[in-house]
């Protein structure tokens, strides 16, 4: 069975984006990107900064309700069946919830073959970032920078740290099938 959807995984400002701008440049056919922030941008103003929704929290923390849950597995299931539909597809994640996160994904994709990616950047070089970019709220990088990964399973793990997102991306480019 071929590859038709890779979940790149890692906290906020981990170099996520700019590996799947590379990886849709070196695999050879056409590839779909979708992300937990494409996600969230889609969601009502009402649902942010909300308890049933999305909040940020003043330090990074985030947390979600109910109501955004039940969105979030429509967007899934979304992202499978189009998967499902022959288009393949590279997702940026933020497993929140470790290996929960992870378990949402598996259930709801059943025998469709996945490539999970474990994106990992050394907290205080994702701080650095974060500050760089001045769109996500302080402290969320290095928050997320491990506990994204808790209980995670991966087919092949890349460290931004040092590494170009090119790099990453022929290093997972090597894994899909």
């Amino acid at each position: 069975m071929s590859t038709q959807l890779i979940v790149l995984n890692g906290g906020s400002s981990s170099g996520k984006s700019g590996i799947i701008r590379c990886l849709q440049a070196v695999l050879p056919e056409p590839w779909l990107t979708f992300g937990a922030d494409s996600f969230v941008d889609a969601l009502p103003a009402a649902m942010q900064a909300s308890d049933a929704g999305i909040d940020f929290g003043l330090n990074g923390e985030v947390s979600v309700g109910p109501v955004f849950r039940k969105l979030e597995a429509a967007w899934v299931a979304g992202i499978i069946a189009m998967s499902r539909a022959c288009a393949k597809i590279i997702i940026d994640e933020v497993f929140l919830g470790g290996q929960a996160s992870q378990r949402r994904w598996v259930d709801a994709a059943g025998n469709l073959e996945i490539l999970w990616v474990g994106v990992r950047c050394d907290p205080d070089v994702a701080a650095g970032r974060e500050i760089a970019r001045g769109d996500r709220t302080a402290g969320m990088a290095a928050l997320q920078a491990d506990v994204v990964h808790q209980g995670v399973k991966y087919d092949v793990e890349v460290d931004t740290t040092d590494t170009e997102a090119i790099d990453c991306a022929h290093a997972i480019a090597r894994h899909v099938k």
